[in-house]
């Protein structure tokens, strides 16, 4: 019998509606704050990829030759799709642009808990605006949109040149080194690194920054940096906002991406692998031939979001099942037209089951029978049961249809 592939998932009924409540409550967030969907094709240019992050991703992706010879992938991440289409389509469009995309990624890695080769991703980029509240704009969309997922989360924000000036003396292959053991707070490794170069004080001056919360200590800490008062701005306008975040200073992951405010969401039920967001100030459309346009921007990890929820009670439709005779089929079908324009869910028998069966099978998958037999056919009218009570009751057409719209959603 043939499988799905490896790091891939089949989506049944149930988790295909907790999965579209929760991806139409963040297209509704976005639609608020003015960020409008784009889209862009599942497969690129390799060099798109490879211009940014080196031949070393490739190991990490789909990559294929079409029958043309030309090198594509399947999109790892859809940032850099997004900034090739801005400078295909809408690099004259009036700035600054709010766009948004819910789409699906592919990596070829080790599936576990919370990561697949075939992914999710909610993300908004904004791009063409270059100051504080426009950074302040993206973070405070973020906590929104986390916020309607209803997952449990912490927001981290920092900024880059804390880090930056502090290593701005080190060689770039030994930058790299001490960011993955400040990324993974790997503090003894950091210690022997900078001891090995005889700069321990530098050790001392990181571990600090990576723990203070304080924005005045971490400029005393480095020193004069030339974004001061664009940070102040920036931090200034979160608290304005009433943002819930804590300051991670010491955030060095993506110093080869991002170039000034850095932001990250971690969520509860996921294990090691807790991350659910990651933004932060970017410049990358003058790596593909743009102009050098200032862009902001996030991703959630949807499917992250949908297992740290887990299985928690949600809304479902409320159904309706028709129950009728051979002889009385065509008044069901009116009837049945009569609920779902209302905007009821409703089901009729397609397997001419009996009318005792066809009751049997509505107690197991609806929430009211609208019954139609000889008597129902001939008045107009229709027998509504309650399949959770077993109250019923002979109305109206149009008082049975009231009535399922006023007892809303059955959980």
């Amino acid at each position: 019998m043939l499988q799905k592939p490896r790091g891939t998932r089949d989506f049944l009924p149930d988790e295909m509606e907790a999965r579209r409540a929760v991806e139409w409550r963040l297209r509704e967030v976005a639609r608020r704050w003015g960020y409008r969907e784009v889209c862009t094709p599942e497969f690129e240019d390799l060099e798109l990829f490879t211009m940014r992050s080196g031949e070393g991703i490739i190991n990490e992706m789909y990559v294929f030759e079409d029958k043309g010879g030309r090198k594509l992938a399947l999109r790892p991440e859809i940032t850099a799709a997004v900034i090739r289409m801005y400078i295909n389509e809408a690099k004259v469009a009036p700035k600054p642009l709010r766009w948004c995309y819910y789409a699906d990624c592919f990596r070829y890695e080790r599936p576990q808990k919370g990561r697949y080769r075939q992914f999710w991703q909610f993300g908004v980029e904004l791009i063409g605006a270059d100051s504080a509240i426009a950074d302040a704009e993206v973070i405070m969309l973020a906590s929104d949109m986390l916020d309607t997922t209803g997952v449990r989360y912490e927001l981290k924000v920092g900024h880059l040149s804390f880090v930056k000036t502090l290593l701005k003396d080190v060689e770039p292959e030994t930058q790299r080194k001490i960011r993955q053991q400040l990324d993974k707070k790997d503090f003894e490794g950091l210690e022997q690194t900078l001891d090995e170069m005889k700069k321990p004080d530098l050790a001392e001056s990181l571990k600090t920054l990576v723990a203070t919360q304080n924005l005045s200590e971490a400029f005393e800490i480095v020193g004069a940096i030339p974004e001061r008062e664009r940070i102040e701005q920036t931090i200034g306008y979160l608290d304005a906002a009433g943002i819930m975040y804590s300051l991670n200073l010491g955030i060095a992951r993506g110093l080869d991406y991002y170039t000034g405010i850095v932001f990250e969401g971690f969520a509860d039920n996921l294990g090691a692998e807790n991350q659910i967001l990651g933004g932060g100030v970017y410049r990358l459309a003058h790596l593909f031939g743009g102009d050098d346009v200032a862009s902001c921007g996030f991703a959630i990890g949807f499917d992250r979001v949908m297992v740290s929820l887990g299985e928690t009670a949600r809304t479902k439709d409320t159904v309706a099942a028709i129950v009728c005779t051979p002889e009385t089929r065509n008044r069901a079908l009116e009837v049945a037209r009569a609920f779902r324009s209302a905007g009821i869910r409703t089901e009729m028998d397609l397997m001419d089951r009996g009318f005792g069966q066809q009751l049997s099978h509505a107690a197991k998958t609806a929430d009211f029978a609208v019954i139609i037999g000889q008597r129902e056919a001939a008045s107009g009218e229709v027998t509504l049961k309650d399949l959770h009570t077993g109250e019923q009751k002979t109305v109206t057409l149009d008082a049975a249809v009231a009535g399922v719209v006023a007892s809303g959603s059955r959980g």
